[in-house]
């Protein structure tokens, strides 16, 4: 029985893909193991599914600001390199594949010092994450989502463009269960929130003082991330941490969805022709690669875009800004709708993993 290992954590977007691809590999008869962080989202994605034997390890958080807790996770890091050495010399894997995440260094550099026959990677934004930056020497094939990643990659022969990966987890959303699952009772048209698992904190607060007036025109839909419930009790609004099984139908429900942009979430909302308002994460909070993708996408005609210092201190334009997404959003649906965007299945990411010859 041939064994992959996956790796990546710490949010929302370093797990999706995995998840995806997972379950494609046991039905090919693999045995897969993913290893992870002990607090990260991962831990309860990944956990939840069959066959998948999960291992955490010690993980430190690479910033690229000063802070004291840089002190203490650079001492967090070798030890998840020595697990994640255990780990792979006991697992002895076939693959190794890395979608990022401050939890995939160490297990990608223990891969390569277990010499272990390929390691691959996946980076969702234009520019590679820290951590991806620092895999890059040690993996075999490095697949990306916008051709332009290649200029921030000095061996370019491991550059695979493959464009989004886009699984099925948003079809045959169903709107009247949608409907009846949020409790709403007036048919209005539906704003969805999706704050991601994290980074919502601002788009959650800016919500809370616009969320009386939004309702005398629409349903809210409020995915507030994990540990951001509030207290908010209104008819037409509909408040959850995190949502699995039920996502698609409330994105078939929603006629806008407010979103962070990270590269995973605006490709899903952009293969369902949503309209969508982007408010990207601070630059104090990213790299910038969100700014990228919300203006590449605002170029495309696929999306508004919001500032998320603008939003923050003046939450009335939040407001306005979603009625304009509204207005606007046949123009937006159409421009989705002829996207000629290169894109990829999780099936066929799946079979390029195995079946690439060239590592």
């Amino acid at each position: 029985m041939k064994k992959i290992i996956f790796t990546g954590g710490g949010s929302g977007g370093h797990v999706t893909l995995n998840a995806g691809l997972i379950p494609l590999f046991l039905q090919d008869g693999w045995q897969v193991v993913y290893i992870g962080s002990k607090n990260g989202i991962e831990n309860e994605i990944i956990r939840a599914i069959d066959g998948v034997q999960f291992h955490a390890i010690e993980t430190g958080k690479l910033r690229r600001y000063f802070s004291w807790q840089n002190f203490r996770d650079m001492l967090r890091i070798p030890v998840g390199i020595l697990q994640a050495y255990s780990i792979i010399r006991r697992e002895k894997p076939d693959i190794i594949f890395s979608k990022g995440g401050f939890v995939s260094f160490p297990v990608v550099l223990a891969g390569y010092l277990n010499r272990c026959p390929k390691i691959m990677m996946h980076e969702s934004d234009v520019t590679p994450g820290l951590a991806n930056k620092m895999s890059l020497p040690f993996v075999s094939a490095f697949f990306t989502t916008f051709a332009d990643t290649e200029k921030y990659v000095q061996d370019k022969t491991k550059v695979r463009y493959v464009g989004p990966v886009l699984s099925n987890r948003l079809e045959n959303g169903d709107k009247d269960r949608a409907f009846s699952f949020c409790g709403f009772t007036e048919h209005k048209p539906t704003i969805m929130f999706v704050g991601g698992s994290l980074g919502a904190k601002s788009i959650n607060e800016a919500l809370s003082k616009i969320l009386d007036k939004l309702l005398e025109k629409f349903n809210v839909i409020h995915i507030c991330g994990k540990g951001q419930l509030n207290d908010i009790k209104r008819e037409g609004y509909a408040q959850f941490e995190f949502l699995d099984k039920e996502f698609k139908d409330m994105m078939a429900l929603a006629d806008v969805v407010v979103s962070r942009s990270g590269s995973n979430a605006i490709f899903e909302l952009l293969s369902r022709q949503k309209p969508m308002l982007l408010i990207p994460l601070p630059s104090k909070s990213s790299r910038g690669e969100q700014a990228l993708n919300a203006n590449s996408f605002k170029d495309h005609g696929f999306a508004e875009v919001l500032n998320d210092e603008k939003m923050s201190t003046d939450p009335q334009a939040l407001l306005e800004a979603i009625t304009h997404t509204y207005e606007c959003r046949e123009a937006l649906a159409d421009a989705s709708r002829h996207s000629e965007l290169k894109q990829t299945s999780t099936q066929q990411l799946f079979e390029d993993i195995v079946h690439d010859t060239t590592v």
